[in-house]
């Protein structure tokens, strides 16, 4: 794959147009704490992988609770597509979902070192472009755009196999999706999953 500097200023340009802006989640972590249970059987058990395709669930602990609150939405919606997701989101409401990405959200960072099969080395250089908006190292302070560091492999090729064939939808990922080899995706996946969270939660 190939980067260059003006397409990383083209997507930093435009991820402020073409990003749903911050949903300003504000909800309730103990409300949260209670309703987590319905996704305890997967979210609550570490390494947990789906059967078919085989990828890892994804890490939760500590995500952007603005942003676990936009994917609940999109998959409630069926704008992203998952089965148990959507059986789990279907009859939330919006304040369910806030309460829970507010719970998620003050997990504890663990850092652990997860297995990768792609070139770490390698997939910091193709990780060039996904800078602008995961941070260097996947660890973004934008709410608006997910933590990338410390995440499974097996989830992030998966992402970006589903944004290369259009089966998740968002213009700035398909645009960069589009143009990664199945190497590429190994590689960069390999690399933010290698970074460390730099992530200082408190949890009891």
């Amino acid at each position: 794959m190939k980067t260059n500097n003006l397409w990383s200023l083209i997507v930093a340009g435009l991820a402020g147009v073409l990003i749903v802006p911050s949903v300003n989640a504000a909800g309730d972590p103990e409300a949260g704490k209670m309703k987590f249970y319905t996704c305890e059987g997967c979210h609550g058990v570490p390494g947990y992988t789906n059967a078919y395709p085989a990828y890892h669930v994804p890490r939760i602990g500590g995500q952007h609770a603005d942003y676990i609150v936009s994917a609940l939405k999109a998959y409630r919606s069926g704008q992203r597509k998952h089965g148990s997701m959507l059986g789990n989101a279907a009859n939330m409401t919006d304040r369910d979902l806030e309460d829970i990405a507010a719970y998620v959200s003050r997990f504890r960072s663990i850092n652990v070192n997860l297995p990768v099969t792609g070139n770490v080395a390698v997939g910091q250089g193709k990780s060039e472009s996904c800078g602008a908006c995961h941070g260097e190292d996947g660890n973004t302070t934008d709410p608006n755009f997910p933590r990338l560091a410390g995440q499974h492999e097996s989830y992030l090729i998966k992402a970006l196999q589903d944004y290369k064939s259009g089966a998740r939808k968002n213009p700035i990922m398909n645009g960069i999706a589009e143009g990664l080899s199945e190497e590429d995706m190994r590689d960069i996946a390999a690399y933010y999953a290698s970074q460390k969270k730099g992530l200082t939660i408190v949890e009891d």
